[in-house]
């Protein structure tokens, strides 16, 4: 082992003085290594996953017509809806309704308990027969007590009775008639307490207060309803909902910043999400004069034109602002709907970025006109494509991306 240790002649230093083979060997290895560790630094860092917030682009074939000046996003609402609900507190014994009935005004919806209302209706009914009757009775009276002091009067003008006597003939006659009229406030009297009766009596029937179709039923057989909440949660208020399908409109919310251009009476296209073949010509009814500060929105009425067992309430729906009323055949612009996030300058020029296979690529467009928030691109991104939304700095042509959670 003491040979082995042995330096060769070949390595020794040179009487001039040189640097030895072996530290150059040494030195060779170092920067292979240093070399390799950049390249890997190099090749960790350049596959390294930005991440990214994407979105699916959609065709432009959703209601945006080539003159539409905004759009904006809403619900199908109903002016005219009611929670029917009967005026008493009652058990149910009937329920005649059911989710999707339609429904006229008048009909007969539910029925509660009515026995000791038909008990009270039936005895204020008897009060009026006997009111009725004692009148009668005071009629006849009266009719004597006038034949009475007819008589009177001619005997005293005969000479044949006194005075005294014909006074009290015409003191009866007016007691009598004074006894009539109460007997006449009371017969009043009594049919109005019937009429009440009649009034509770009617009210143990739920009717529909106007045409429309049940969305809802909210009550079963056997179950108190009451106008008002009691019993700790278990008195139902309603029996049903009934929505009046002629009362449907749009409530949109449009960008406070684009509001300026929305005015009452702007023709508009409607497109239900549901059907988005379907372009309902409206109109804007007003525009409410109040602002929601937390979403930077003003709320816009917008009237259909075109209604039909299709439009139902809480339904999506998508509203094209037009400048002019759109032509029958209007067809709209062909394009991709791209959100303004999605665009961002490289080197000076707009570009958006498409997801592929996990990596991003560079894209240059042609924009068209502005529909609302989006941006109209017509060449350079196909619908169906995800784009990314803000793209960062760091995101070039090829860099792998993933989805932010």
């Amino acid at each position: 082992m003491l040979k082995e240790l042995r330096i060769d002649g070949a390595q020794r230093e040179d009487r001039g003085g040189g640097t030895p083979k072996w530290v150059w060997g040494l030195a060779g290895a170092a920067v292979l290594l240093a070399a390799a560790g950049g390249g890997a630094w190099w090749y960790l860092n350049a596959n390294k996953a930005v991440s990214v917030q994407t979105v699916a682009v959609k065709a432009n074939g959703q209601g945006v017509s080539p003159n539409a000046v905004l759009q904006a996003t809403g619900y199908v609402t109903a002016r005219r809806m009611a929670t029917v609900s009967a005026q008493i507190t009652g058990t149910l014994t009937e329920v005649l309704i059911d989710e999707g009935f339609k429904v006229k005004k008048g009909q007969v919806l539910a029925r509660l308990d009515d026995t000791g209302l038909k008990a009270g209706l039936a005895a204020a009914e008897a009060q009026v027969r006997t009111a009725e009757a004692n009148l009668g009775q005071l009629r006849a009276q009266l009719a004597q007590a006038q034949a009475d002091e007819r008589r009177q009067a001619e005997l005293n003008a005969a000479g044949m009775t006194t005075r005294q006597s014909r006074e009290q003939a015409a003191t009866a006659v007016k007691t009598v008639a004074a006894q009539l009229e109460a007997a006449q406030r009371q017969v009043e009297a009594a049919q109005a307490q019937a009429r009440a009766s009649r009034v509770n009596y009617d009210y143990a029937t739920v009717r529909a207060p106007f045409d429309g179709i049940v969305t809802a039923r909210a009550a079963q057989v056997g179950e108190i309803i009451s106008p008002l909440s009691a019993g700790g949660g278990f008195t139902r208020t309603g029996v049903g909902t009934i929505v009046d399908m002629d009362s449907l409109e749009v409530s949109v919310d449009v960008n406070e910043a684009y509001i300026a251009q929305v005015r009452a009476d702007m023709p508009c296209e409607a497109v239900l999400d549901a059907y988005p073949d379907w372009k309902i010509p409206a109109h804007v009814v007003a525009v409410i004069p109040s602002a929601d500060r937390g979403k930077a929105t003003v709320k816009v009425r917008v009237a259909l034109e075109q209604k039909d067992e299709r439009v139902v309430p809480d339904m999506g729906v998508r509203v094209s602002f037009l400048a002019a009323k759109a032509p029958v055949d209007a067809k709209p612009v062909p394009g991709v709907l791209v959100p303004p996030d999605a665009v961002t300058e490289r080197d000076g020029v707009p570009v958006v970025f498409v997801v592929a296979d996990g990596r991003a690529q560079q894209r240059t467009f042609k924009q068209g006109a502005s529909v609302g928030k989006f941006h109209l691109v017509t060449e350079g991104v196909k619908a169906g494509e995800t784009v990314v939304v803000s793209p960062p700095a760091e995101l070039k042509q090829g860099s792998t991306v993933s989805n932010k959670e």
